[in-house]
């Protein structure tokens, strides 16, 4: 999911309180990325254990919710893959 925040901090904040929601919905972590150039566009790839968690979580109307409290100010752009490969150097 990559989307732009108002704030940083605040967003963080938000972020980490909905981790109840990803969890009920088979989440198994989260990495955070922030743009070099403007680090309040953010990239964060959430896991699940399945693609059905991660549609369901995608769904939930709580998500909207929180991106809109946390200050979430464009729509998102969201993608759900299947990681086919990755090796760290």
């Amino acid at each position: 999911m990559q989307h732009h925040v108002a704030d940083y901090d605040k967003w963080f904040s938000g972020f980490k309180e909905h981790g109840d929601n990803r969890r009920a919905h088979g989440g198994t972590g989260h990495i955070v990325h922030r743009a070099v150039d403007d680090p309040n566009t953010i990239v964060v790839i959430n896991e699940f254990g399945t693609v059905a968690g991660a549609q369901a979580f995608m769904a939930d109307p709580s998500l909207k919710a929180a991106m809109d409290r946390a200050g979430v100010d464009k729509a998102p752009q969201i993608w759900i893959v299947e990681e086919t490969e990755s090796e760290r150097y």
